[in-house]
Protein backbone atom coordinates (compact mmCIF):
# COMPACT_ATOMS: atom_id res chain seq x y z
CA UNK A 1 0.00 0.00 0.00
CA UNK A 2 1.13 3.50 -0.92
CA UNK A 3 0.67 6.29 1.59
CA UNK A 4 1.51 9.64 1.66
CA UNK A 5 3.40 11.27 4.55
CA UNK A 6 3.38 15.47 5.04
CA UNK A 7 5.95 17.21 7.08
CA UNK A 8 4.25 19.91 9.26
CA UNK A 9 6.24 22.43 10.15
CA UNK A 10 4.87 25.68 12.37
CA UNK A 11 5.60 29.16 11.70
CA UNK A 12 5.56 30.31 15.27
CA UNK A 13 8.36 27.27 16.06
CA UNK A 14 9.82 25.83 12.95
CA UNK A 15 11.51 22.62 13.18
CA UNK A 16 15.94 22.62 13.07
CA UNK A 17 17.57 23.77 9.63
CA UNK A 18 20.37 21.66 9.92
CA UNK A 19 18.50 18.52 9.59
CA UNK A 20 19.44 17.95 5.53
CA UNK A 21 22.02 15.74 6.03
CA UNK A 22 20.02 13.46 8.35
CA UNK A 23 17.35 13.47 5.97
CA UNK A 24 19.53 12.74 2.97
CA UNK A 25 20.73 9.68 5.26
CA UNK A 26 17.27 8.71 5.97
CA UNK A 27 16.12 9.13 2.48
CA UNK A 28 18.92 6.56 1.11
CA UNK A 29 18.00 4.01 3.57
CA UNK A 30 14.40 4.53 2.38
CA UNK A 31 15.61 3.69 -1.18
CA UNK A 32 18.14 0.65 0.09
CA UNK A 33 14.45 -1.08 1.56
CA UNK A 34 12.46 -0.48 -0.74
CA UNK A 35 10.17 2.00 0.89
CA UNK A 36 10.41 5.02 -1.37
CA UNK A 37 8.04 6.03 -4.34
CA UNK A 38 8.75 10.00 -4.26
CA UNK A 39 9.62 13.00 -1.97
CA UNK A 40 10.29 16.71 -2.25
CA UNK A 41 10.03 19.82 0.10
CA UNK A 42 7.69 22.61 -0.72
CA UNK A 43 8.62 26.26 -0.96
CA UNK A 44 7.02 28.64 1.42
CA UNK A 45 3.42 28.93 1.81
CA UNK A 46 3.95 33.05 0.38
CA UNK A 47 4.62 30.88 -3.05
CA UNK A 48 0.94 29.24 -2.91
CA UNK A 49 -1.46 30.10 -5.56
CA UNK A 50 -5.13 28.83 -5.10
CA UNK A 51 -7.30 27.92 -8.15
CA UNK A 52 -11.13 27.61 -8.12
CA UNK A 53 -12.24 26.75 -11.50
CA UNK A 54 -15.91 25.66 -10.19
CA UNK A 55 -17.71 28.31 -11.37
CA UNK A 56 -18.03 30.90 -14.99
CA UNK A 57 -14.07 31.41 -14.70
CA UNK A 58 -11.39 30.16 -13.06
CA UNK A 59 -10.18 32.31 -9.90
CA UNK A 60 -6.45 32.88 -8.66
CA UNK A 61 -5.77 33.85 -5.33
CA UNK A 62 -2.38 34.25 -4.30
CA UNK A 63 -1.29 33.01 -1.09
CA UNK A 64 -1.97 29.23 0.83
CA UNK A 65 -5.70 28.22 0.76
CA UNK A 66 -5.54 28.27 4.69
CA UNK A 67 -3.94 30.53 6.83
CA UNK A 68 -2.40 28.85 9.34
CA UNK A 69 0.52 28.80 12.02
CA UNK A 70 1.27 25.01 11.25
CA UNK A 71 1.95 24.09 6.93
CA UNK A 72 2.75 21.07 4.60
CA UNK A 73 6.47 21.92 4.52
CA UNK A 74 7.03 18.79 2.27
CA UNK A 75 6.10 15.18 1.58
CA UNK A 76 7.16 11.53 0.95
CA UNK A 77 5.04 8.76 -1.05
CA UNK A 78 5.59 5.44 1.14
CA UNK A 79 5.37 1.76 -0.10
CA UNK A 80 5.01 -0.40 2.43
CA UNK A 81 3.42 -3.69 3.57
CA UNK A 82 1.12 -2.03 6.42
CA UNK A 83 -0.20 0.66 8.08
CA UNK A 84 2.19 -0.17 11.02
CA UNK A 85 5.41 0.07 8.62
CA UNK A 86 4.31 3.20 7.44
CA UNK A 87 4.08 4.68 10.65
CA UNK A 88 7.05 2.89 12.51
CA UNK A 89 9.05 4.92 9.77
CA UNK A 90 6.85 7.93 10.59
CA UNK A 91 7.79 7.97 13.86
CA UNK A 92 11.88 7.86 12.80
CA UNK A 93 11.06 10.48 9.83
CA UNK A 94 9.64 12.86 12.76
CA UNK A 95 12.91 12.80 14.53
CA UNK A 96 15.12 12.56 11.86
CA UNK A 97 13.45 16.07 10.08
CA UNK A 98 12.61 17.56 13.54
CA UNK A 99 8.74 17.95 12.72
CA UNK A 100 5.38 16.95 12.86
CA UNK A 101 4.26 13.72 10.13
CA UNK A 102 0.73 12.98 8.86
CA UNK A 103 0.67 9.50 7.37
CA UNK A 104 -2.51 9.13 5.11
CA UNK A 105 -3.13 5.84 3.08
CA UNK A 106 -4.09 6.46 -0.17
CA UNK A 107 -7.24 4.59 -1.61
Amino acid sequence: MQYLVSVIDDKSNPGSTDRQPAISAFNERLIAEGYWVFAGGLADTDAATVIDNRGEQAVFSDGPFLESKEYLAGVWVWEAPDLDVALKLAAEASKVCDRKIEVRPFQ
